[in-house]
Protein backbone atom coordinates (compact mmCIF):
# COMPACT_ATOMS: atom_id res chain seq x y z
CA UNK A 1 0.00 0.00 0.00
CA UNK A 2 1.75 3.63 -0.78
CA UNK A 3 2.01 6.08 1.25
CA UNK A 4 -0.93 8.16 -0.61
CA UNK A 5 -3.25 5.89 -2.15
CA UNK A 6 -5.64 6.79 -4.54
CA UNK A 7 -9.34 5.07 -3.46
CA UNK A 8 -12.86 5.75 -5.19
CA UNK A 9 -15.61 6.82 -3.14
CA UNK A 10 -19.53 6.54 -4.10
CA UNK A 11 -21.35 9.19 -2.35
CA UNK A 12 -25.18 6.60 -2.83
CA UNK A 13 -28.17 7.69 -3.21
CA UNK A 14 -30.83 9.20 -0.58
CA UNK A 15 -28.85 10.13 2.23
CA UNK A 16 -26.10 9.06 0.86
CA UNK A 17 -23.78 12.30 0.64
CA UNK A 18 -24.91 13.21 4.24
CA UNK A 19 -23.00 10.44 5.46
CA UNK A 20 -20.12 10.41 2.88
CA UNK A 21 -19.64 13.98 4.16
CA UNK A 22 -19.72 13.43 7.70
CA UNK A 23 -17.41 9.98 7.01
CA UNK A 24 -14.54 11.12 5.07
CA UNK A 25 -13.05 13.94 7.51
CA UNK A 26 -13.56 11.43 10.01
CA UNK A 27 -11.34 8.99 7.98
CA UNK A 28 -8.82 11.65 6.57
CA UNK A 29 -8.02 13.08 10.64
CA UNK A 30 -7.63 9.46 11.42
CA UNK A 31 -4.67 8.37 8.94
CA UNK A 32 -3.35 12.05 10.30
CA UNK A 33 -3.34 11.63 13.73
CA UNK A 34 -2.12 8.18 13.22
CA UNK A 35 0.87 8.74 10.88
CA UNK A 36 1.72 12.40 11.57
CA UNK A 37 1.16 13.40 8.43
CA UNK A 38 3.03 11.22 6.68
CA UNK A 39 0.22 9.18 4.79
CA UNK A 40 -2.85 10.53 3.61
CA UNK A 41 -5.67 9.19 0.91
CA UNK A 42 -6.25 10.54 -2.38
CA UNK A 43 -9.90 10.69 -3.11
CA UNK A 44 -11.59 9.63 -6.54
CA UNK A 45 -14.84 10.03 -6.69
CA UNK A 46 -16.74 7.30 -8.93
CA UNK A 47 -20.49 8.13 -10.50
CA UNK A 48 -22.96 5.36 -9.18
CA UNK A 49 -27.07 5.77 -8.87
CA UNK A 50 -28.69 8.42 -9.55
CA UNK A 51 -26.05 10.85 -9.52
CA UNK A 52 -24.77 8.93 -12.72
CA UNK A 53 -28.00 8.77 -14.01
CA UNK A 54 -28.29 12.90 -14.04
CA UNK A 55 -25.29 12.82 -16.05
CA UNK A 56 -25.52 10.20 -18.36
CA UNK A 57 -29.17 9.13 -18.54
CA UNK A 58 -31.93 7.25 -16.85
CA UNK A 59 -30.58 4.19 -18.43
CA UNK A 60 -27.16 4.74 -17.11
CA UNK A 61 -26.90 4.08 -13.45
CA UNK A 62 -23.81 2.31 -13.60
CA UNK A 63 -20.99 3.20 -16.37
CA UNK A 64 -18.69 0.86 -17.31
CA UNK A 65 -16.08 3.35 -16.58
CA UNK A 66 -17.09 3.08 -13.21
CA UNK A 67 -16.85 -0.36 -12.40
CA UNK A 68 -12.97 -0.11 -14.43
CA UNK A 69 -12.18 2.92 -12.18
CA UNK A 70 -13.07 0.75 -9.18
CA UNK A 71 -10.75 -1.69 -10.65
CA UNK A 72 -7.70 0.59 -11.49
CA UNK A 73 -8.03 1.60 -7.28
CA UNK A 74 -8.48 -1.67 -6.11
CA UNK A 75 -10.61 0.06 -3.10
CA UNK A 76 -13.54 1.83 -3.08
CA UNK A 77 -15.98 3.13 -0.53
CA UNK A 78 -19.78 3.67 -0.63
CA UNK A 79 -22.88 5.05 0.29
CA UNK A 80 -26.13 3.03 -0.48
CA UNK A 81 -27.90 2.27 -3.62
CA UNK A 82 -31.22 2.36 -4.29
CA UNK A 83 -32.61 -0.70 -6.12
CA UNK A 84 -36.09 -0.90 -7.55
CA UNK A 85 -38.67 -3.08 -5.77
CA UNK A 86 -40.07 -5.41 -8.86
CA UNK A 87 -39.62 -3.33 -11.89
CA UNK A 88 -36.77 -1.51 -13.25
CA UNK A 89 -32.73 -2.06 -13.00
CA UNK A 90 -31.29 -5.04 -11.30
CA UNK A 91 -29.75 -4.39 -7.98
CA UNK A 92 -26.65 -1.95 -8.45
CA UNK A 93 -24.97 -3.52 -5.41
CA UNK A 94 -25.64 -7.25 -6.95
CA UNK A 95 -24.21 -5.45 -9.90
CA UNK A 96 -20.53 -4.48 -8.40
CA UNK A 97 -20.39 -7.64 -6.24
CA UNK A 98 -20.74 -9.71 -9.67
CA UNK A 99 -19.04 -7.26 -12.55
CA UNK A 100 -15.67 -6.90 -10.19
CA UNK A 101 -16.38 -10.93 -8.49
CA UNK A 102 -16.38 -9.46 -4.60
CA UNK A 103 -17.20 -12.99 -4.08
CA UNK A 104 -17.01 -12.83 -0.23
CA UNK A 105 -19.54 -10.26 1.59
CA UNK A 106 -17.53 -9.54 4.69
CA UNK A 107 -20.07 -8.15 8.25
CA UNK A 108 -18.44 -7.66 11.17
CA UNK A 109 -21.00 -7.21 14.04
CA UNK A 110 -20.14 -6.22 17.86
CA UNK A 111 -21.54 -4.04 20.32
CA UNK A 112 -20.47 -0.45 21.07
CA UNK A 113 -20.56 0.55 24.33
CA UNK A 114 -23.42 2.88 24.85
CA UNK A 115 -25.56 1.96 22.01
CA UNK A 116 -28.94 0.99 22.85
CA UNK A 117 -29.48 -3.18 22.07
CA UNK A 118 -32.83 -4.64 22.53
CA UNK A 119 -31.48 -7.86 23.99
CA UNK A 120 -29.77 -8.34 27.66
CA UNK A 121 -26.71 -9.09 26.77
CA UNK A 122 -25.51 -7.34 23.79
CA UNK A 123 -21.70 -7.43 24.09
CA UNK A 124 -21.44 -10.93 23.67
CA UNK A 125 -22.12 -10.68 20.27
CA UNK A 126 -18.53 -10.38 18.22
CA UNK A 127 -19.04 -12.36 15.02
CA UNK A 128 -17.63 -11.98 11.12
CA UNK A 129 -20.40 -12.95 8.85
CA UNK A 130 -18.74 -14.18 5.57
CA UNK A 131 -21.38 -14.19 2.80
CA UNK A 132 -20.75 -15.80 -0.18
CA UNK A 133 -21.45 -12.66 -2.91
CA UNK A 134 -22.10 -14.33 -6.76
CA UNK A 135 -24.12 -17.02 -6.69
CA UNK A 136 -27.42 -18.88 -4.90
CA UNK A 137 -30.89 -16.76 -5.52
CA UNK A 138 -28.86 -13.66 -5.62
CA UNK A 139 -27.79 -14.65 -9.23
CA UNK A 140 -30.77 -13.41 -10.76
CA UNK A 141 -31.49 -15.99 -12.75
CA UNK A 142 -35.47 -15.69 -12.74
CA UNK A 143 -38.57 -15.08 -15.22
CA UNK A 144 -41.85 -13.62 -14.36
CA UNK A 145 -44.56 -15.72 -14.14
CA UNK A 146 -46.85 -16.37 -17.31
CA UNK A 147 -43.96 -15.45 -19.49
CA UNK A 148 -42.80 -17.27 -22.29
CA UNK A 149 -39.37 -17.80 -20.76
CA UNK A 150 -41.05 -18.89 -17.15
CA UNK A 151 -43.48 -22.06 -19.51
CA UNK A 152 -40.52 -23.13 -21.19
CA UNK A 153 -38.29 -23.79 -18.21
CA UNK A 154 -40.97 -25.18 -16.47
CA UNK A 155 -42.36 -27.85 -19.42
CA UNK A 156 -38.89 -29.04 -19.54
CA UNK A 157 -38.73 -29.22 -15.23
CA UNK A 158 -42.07 -30.42 -15.19
CA UNK A 159 -41.18 -33.51 -17.90
CA UNK A 160 -38.14 -34.25 -15.37
CA UNK A 161 -41.04 -34.33 -12.64
CA UNK A 162 -43.25 -36.99 -14.29
CA UNK A 163 -40.60 -39.27 -15.06
CA UNK A 164 -39.69 -39.36 -10.94
CA UNK A 165 -43.45 -39.59 -10.20
CA UNK A 166 -43.27 -36.08 -8.43
CA UNK A 167 -46.04 -33.26 -8.60
CA UNK A 168 -45.46 -30.70 -11.41
CA UNK A 169 -45.58 -27.28 -11.24
CA UNK A 170 -47.85 -24.82 -12.68
CA UNK A 171 -46.95 -23.04 -16.28
CA UNK A 172 -48.38 -19.83 -14.28
CA UNK A 173 -45.45 -19.63 -11.69
CA UNK A 174 -42.92 -17.18 -11.66
CA UNK A 175 -39.50 -19.33 -11.56
CA UNK A 176 -35.77 -18.62 -10.88
CA UNK A 177 -32.56 -20.66 -10.46
CA UNK A 178 -30.39 -20.96 -6.76
CA UNK A 179 -26.98 -22.04 -8.32
CA UNK A 180 -24.59 -23.00 -5.79
CA UNK A 181 -20.64 -23.99 -7.08
CA UNK A 182 -17.96 -25.47 -5.16
CA UNK A 183 -15.22 -23.26 -6.78
CA UNK A 184 -17.34 -20.31 -5.18
CA UNK A 185 -17.99 -22.02 -2.21
CA UNK A 186 -14.82 -22.92 -1.24
CA UNK A 187 -13.33 -19.59 -1.99
CA UNK A 188 -15.40 -18.10 0.48
CA UNK A 189 -14.47 -20.95 3.11
CA UNK A 190 -11.09 -20.18 2.84
CA UNK A 191 -11.10 -16.30 2.98
CA UNK A 192 -13.37 -17.46 6.13
CA UNK A 193 -10.44 -19.85 7.54
CA UNK A 194 -8.00 -17.53 7.11
CA UNK A 195 -9.46 -14.48 8.17
CA UNK A 196 -10.29 -16.50 11.71
CA UNK A 197 -6.62 -17.70 11.91
CA UNK A 198 -5.11 -14.29 11.42
CA UNK A 199 -7.61 -12.86 13.77
CA UNK A 200 -7.35 -15.29 16.36
CA UNK A 201 -11.63 -16.32 16.04
CA UNK A 202 -12.36 -19.83 17.77
CA UNK A 203 -14.36 -21.15 15.23
CA UNK A 204 -15.67 -20.97 11.31
CA UNK A 205 -19.66 -22.33 11.44
CA UNK A 206 -21.25 -23.37 7.83
CA UNK A 207 -24.92 -22.49 7.94
CA UNK A 208 -26.80 -23.83 5.42
CA UNK A 209 -30.31 -25.17 5.11
CA UNK A 210 -28.80 -29.09 3.46
CA UNK A 211 -31.88 -30.79 5.47
CA UNK A 212 -33.99 -30.01 2.81
CA UNK A 213 -31.78 -28.03 -0.47
CA UNK A 214 -29.58 -31.36 -0.41
CA UNK A 215 -28.32 -30.63 -3.25
CA UNK A 216 -27.02 -26.67 -3.05
CA UNK A 217 -27.04 -25.43 0.70
CA UNK A 218 -26.24 -29.32 1.93
CA UNK A 219 -22.67 -29.51 -0.92
CA UNK A 220 -22.23 -26.11 0.24
CA UNK A 221 -21.48 -27.71 3.91
CA UNK A 222 -19.79 -30.54 2.41
CA UNK A 223 -17.92 -28.37 0.21
CA UNK A 224 -16.66 -26.56 3.16
CA UNK A 225 -15.67 -29.41 5.45
CA UNK A 226 -13.60 -30.06 2.71
CA UNK A 227 -11.74 -27.57 2.02
CA UNK A 228 -10.87 -27.49 5.47
CA UNK A 229 -9.84 -30.84 5.75
CA UNK A 230 -7.54 -30.45 2.25
CA UNK A 231 -5.68 -27.41 3.05
CA UNK A 232 -5.84 -26.14 6.88
CA UNK A 233 -5.72 -29.82 8.28
CA UNK A 234 -2.89 -28.76 10.49
CA UNK A 235 -5.02 -25.93 12.20
CA UNK A 236 -8.54 -26.78 12.18
CA UNK A 237 -10.36 -29.86 14.09
CA UNK A 238 -14.46 -30.35 12.92
CA UNK A 239 -17.07 -30.08 15.79
CA UNK A 240 -17.34 -33.79 16.05
CA UNK A 241 -13.52 -34.49 16.15
CA UNK A 242 -13.18 -32.35 19.14
CA UNK A 243 -15.68 -33.98 20.85
CA UNK A 244 -14.52 -37.63 20.07
CA UNK A 245 -10.60 -36.57 21.04
CA UNK A 246 -10.74 -33.70 23.01
CA UNK A 247 -13.97 -34.05 25.33
CA UNK A 248 -15.18 -30.56 24.09
CA UNK A 249 -12.07 -29.02 25.30
CA UNK A 250 -10.19 -26.71 23.07
CA UNK A 251 -7.98 -28.56 21.09
CA UNK A 252 -4.15 -26.77 20.78
CA UNK A 253 -5.50 -23.67 19.58
CA UNK A 254 -6.92 -25.09 15.89
CA UNK A 255 -10.01 -23.35 14.45
CA UNK A 256 -13.38 -25.76 15.34
CA UNK A 257 -15.69 -25.75 11.79
CA UNK A 258 -18.66 -26.79 12.60
CA UNK A 259 -22.32 -26.28 10.72
CA UNK A 260 -25.97 -25.27 11.33
CA UNK A 261 -29.12 -25.36 10.00
CA UNK A 262 -29.81 -21.88 8.81
CA UNK A 263 -33.30 -21.31 11.11
CA UNK A 264 -31.35 -22.88 14.19
CA UNK A 265 -28.68 -20.50 13.69
CA UNK A 266 -30.78 -17.70 14.17
CA UNK A 267 -32.11 -19.10 17.56
CA UNK A 268 -28.17 -20.15 18.66
CA UNK A 269 -27.22 -16.06 17.71
CA UNK A 270 -29.89 -15.21 20.37
CA UNK A 271 -29.56 -17.82 23.12
CA UNK A 272 -25.70 -18.75 22.41
CA UNK A 273 -23.99 -16.03 20.51
CA UNK A 274 -20.54 -16.22 22.72
CA UNK A 275 -20.66 -19.96 20.91
CA UNK A 276 -19.75 -18.70 17.51
CA UNK A 277 -16.98 -16.34 16.12
CA UNK A 278 -16.80 -16.47 11.69
CA UNK A 279 -19.58 -17.56 10.13
CA UNK A 280 -19.59 -18.69 6.80
CA UNK A 281 -23.05 -18.71 4.51
CA UNK A 282 -24.97 -18.74 0.99
CA UNK A 283 -26.26 -15.34 -0.09
CA UNK A 284 -29.67 -15.54 0.90
CA UNK A 285 -28.81 -16.76 4.38
CA UNK A 286 -25.56 -14.55 5.07
CA UNK A 287 -28.25 -11.50 4.08
CA UNK A 288 -30.45 -12.82 6.83
CA UNK A 289 -28.21 -13.80 9.38
CA UNK A 290 -26.26 -10.22 8.80
CA UNK A 291 -29.23 -7.90 9.70
CA UNK A 292 -30.64 -9.70 12.17
CA UNK A 293 -27.37 -9.94 14.35
CA UNK A 294 -26.48 -6.32 13.28
CA UNK A 295 -29.97 -5.57 14.81
CA UNK A 296 -29.07 -7.68 18.63
CA UNK A 297 -25.88 -4.76 18.65
CA UNK A 298 -28.56 -1.88 17.82
CA UNK A 299 -29.17 -1.78 14.34
CA UNK A 300 -27.87 -1.19 11.12
CA UNK A 301 -27.07 2.12 11.56
CA UNK A 302 -23.53 0.65 13.34
CA UNK A 303 -23.02 -2.08 11.60
CA UNK A 304 -20.11 -1.96 8.32
CA UNK A 305 -19.76 -3.95 5.74
CA UNK A 306 -17.00 -5.33 2.81
CA UNK A 307 -17.36 -6.89 -0.71
CA UNK A 308 -13.95 -8.92 -0.91
CA UNK A 309 -12.46 -10.38 -3.91
CA UNK A 310 -9.07 -11.42 -5.00
CA UNK A 311 -8.21 -8.31 -6.90
CA UNK A 312 -10.80 -4.95 -5.64
CA UNK A 313 -12.73 -4.38 -2.88
CA UNK A 314 -15.76 -2.15 -2.19
CA UNK A 315 -16.39 -1.20 1.68
CA UNK A 316 -20.09 -0.10 2.09
CA UNK A 317 -22.67 1.35 4.78
CA UNK A 318 -25.17 -1.65 4.84
CA UNK A 319 -28.36 -0.19 5.28
CA UNK A 320 -30.96 1.59 2.99
CA UNK A 321 -30.84 4.73 1.59
CA UNK A 322 -33.37 6.37 3.20
CA UNK A 323 -34.23 8.86 0.56
CA UNK A 324 -37.08 10.53 2.67
CA UNK A 325 -34.68 11.92 5.37
CA UNK A 326 -32.65 12.74 2.08
CA UNK A 327 -30.39 16.19 2.62
CA UNK A 328 -31.57 16.35 6.10
CA UNK A 329 -27.98 15.92 7.92
CA UNK A 330 -30.27 13.51 9.94
CA UNK A 331 -29.06 10.34 10.08
CA UNK A 332 -26.48 8.32 11.72
CA UNK A 333 -23.38 7.73 9.58
CA UNK A 334 -21.91 5.25 11.75
CA UNK A 335 -22.33 2.48 9.59
CA UNK A 336 -20.36 4.04 6.74
CA UNK A 337 -17.63 5.42 9.50
CA UNK A 338 -16.97 1.89 10.70
CA UNK A 339 -16.67 0.82 7.34
CA UNK A 340 -13.93 2.82 6.55
CA UNK A 341 -12.33 1.87 9.71
CA UNK A 342 -12.44 -1.92 8.16
CA UNK A 343 -11.28 -0.59 4.50
CA UNK A 344 -8.19 1.25 6.78
CA UNK A 345 -7.64 -2.07 8.32
CA UNK A 346 -7.75 -3.83 4.81
CA UNK A 347 -5.24 -1.59 3.74
CA UNK A 348 -2.92 -2.63 6.34
CA UNK A 349 -3.66 0.95 8.44
CA UNK A 350 -4.65 -0.59 11.36
CA UNK A 351 -3.18 2.39 14.06
CA UNK A 352 -5.99 4.31 11.84
CA UNK A 353 -8.78 2.00 12.07
CA UNK A 354 -8.06 1.81 16.04
CA UNK A 355 -8.43 5.42 15.59
CA UNK A 356 -11.93 5.43 14.16
CA UNK A 357 -13.21 3.00 16.62
CA UNK A 358 -11.65 4.46 19.83
CA UNK A 359 -13.16 8.14 18.54
CA UNK A 360 -16.85 6.95 17.58
CA UNK A 361 -17.13 4.78 20.58
CA UNK A 362 -15.77 7.88 22.90
CA UNK A 363 -18.55 10.12 21.44
CA UNK A 364 -21.26 7.86 22.43
CA UNK A 365 -20.75 7.17 25.39
CA UNK A 366 -20.38 11.01 26.20
CA UNK A 367 -23.97 11.03 24.70
CA UNK A 368 -23.59 13.05 21.18
CA UNK A 369 -25.31 10.73 19.13
CA UNK A 370 -27.67 11.22 16.55
CA UNK A 371 -31.38 10.97 16.69
CA UNK A 372 -31.91 7.08 16.40
CA UNK A 373 -29.64 6.71 18.93
CA UNK A 374 -30.95 9.82 21.38
CA UNK A 375 -34.54 8.63 21.19
CA UNK A 376 -33.00 5.38 23.20
CA UNK A 377 -30.84 6.68 25.68
CA UNK A 378 -31.10 8.37 28.95
CA UNK A 379 -29.34 12.04 28.86
CA UNK A 380 -28.54 11.89 25.03
CA UNK A 381 -27.29 14.87 22.91
CA UNK A 382 -29.28 14.54 20.08
CA UNK A 383 -27.10 16.59 17.08
CA UNK A 384 -27.26 16.34 13.57
CA UNK A 385 -25.01 13.96 11.04
CA UNK A 386 -22.76 16.46 10.21
CA UNK A 387 -22.06 17.31 13.79
CA UNK A 388 -21.57 13.54 15.07
CA UNK A 389 -19.09 13.23 12.43
CA UNK A 390 -17.61 16.18 13.85
CA UNK A 391 -17.35 15.35 17.77
CA UNK A 392 -15.58 11.99 16.39
CA UNK A 393 -12.84 13.97 14.43
CA UNK A 394 -12.40 16.27 17.38
CA UNK A 395 -12.02 13.10 19.49
CA UNK A 396 -9.68 11.60 17.09
CA UNK A 397 -7.50 14.81 17.34
CA UNK A 398 -7.73 14.80 21.54
CA UNK A 399 -6.80 11.45 21.84
CA UNK A 400 -3.15 10.45 23.09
Amino acid sequence: MPETPEIGFIEGDGIGPDIWAASKPVLDAAVEKAYDGGRCIEWREVLAGEKAQRQFGRENPLPAYSIKAIARYGIAIKGPLTTPVGGGFRSLNVTLRQRLDLYACVRPVRHFPGVPAPVVHPEKVNIVIFRENTEDVYAGVEWPAGSEDARSVLGHVNGRLRKAGAAEISLESAVGIKPMSEFNTRRLVRKAIAYALENGFESVTLVHKGNIMKYTEGAFRDWGYELAREEFLESTITETELYERFEGRVADGRIIIKDRIADAMFQQLLLRPEEYGVIAAPNLNGDYLSDAAAAQVGGLGMAPGANIGDGCAIFEATHGSAPKYAGMDKVNPGSMILSGAEMLRFMGWKEAAGLVVKAITQTIQQGTVTYDLARQMTGAREVRCSEFGAAIVENIIDSA
